[in-house]
């Protein structure tokens, strides 16, 4: 794995638009996702929302990891996701752009050489207006190979169980500490 992420340091990403999925990109060719799910309401629940995205706690969920334990959340972040356990399937993939502002914060990943998707998600937690604060996922993907193209339906139905568990394990980290934001 160390190897892996090594070749994959210096390597170029696999799509064009960088950035894009931040900003609600839907480029030609590639298919587009978009998810929201209200976690929680006040600052509190902001800021641990956010502590457990920067620790990538929404990509703890059941068969799903990151490689390396412990990588940061930094432009340039060069990171593998794992999914499915003891036979894991690797996703590479960099980091590419960090929001911090005062009521929104996130990062948007890109996919490298070896992942079986061409594209760009992104990951932002944003306390609104009305107090409550949202977790939302965009995302523009297309298969990266011929293999990927012919298996499309299970492959998709695949990404979509994966952002579910996004989703739900950054709202569960919430809950197991203010029990009362059990927001469904």
């Amino acid at each position: 794995m160390c190897r892996q992420r090594g070749r994959q340091h210096e390597a170029p990403l696999t799509y064009g638009d960088v950035g894009g999925s931040l900003r609600g990109a839907q480029p030609a060719g590639f298919r587009y996702d978009h998810d929201d799910l209200v976690i929680g309401q006040g600052q509190d629940i902001f800021d641990y929302a956010k502590q457990g995205l920067q620790s990538w706690k929404a990509h703890s969920s059941l068969g799903i990891s990151i490689f390396p334990r412990g990588a940061t959340v930094v432009p340039g972040s060069t990171v593998i996701v794992l999914l499915g356990s003891p036979l894991s399937f690797a996703a590479p993939c960099r980091v590419v752009e960090v929001v911090d502002e005062p009521r929104r914060w996130g990062f948007a990943y890109g996919t490298l050489p070896g992942h079986p998707e061409q594209g760009e998600e992104s990951f932002v937690l944003t306390w609104a207006d009305d107090d409550l604060v949202h977790f939302e996922i965009q995302a523009f993907s297309r298969p990266a190979g011929r293999l990927v193209r012919l298996m499309s339906p299970v492959a998709r139905r695949i990404q979509r169980f994966v952002t579910f568990e996004y989703l739900t394990a950054l709202q569960k980290h919430v809950i197991r500490r203010y029990p009362s934001q059990g927001y469904h």
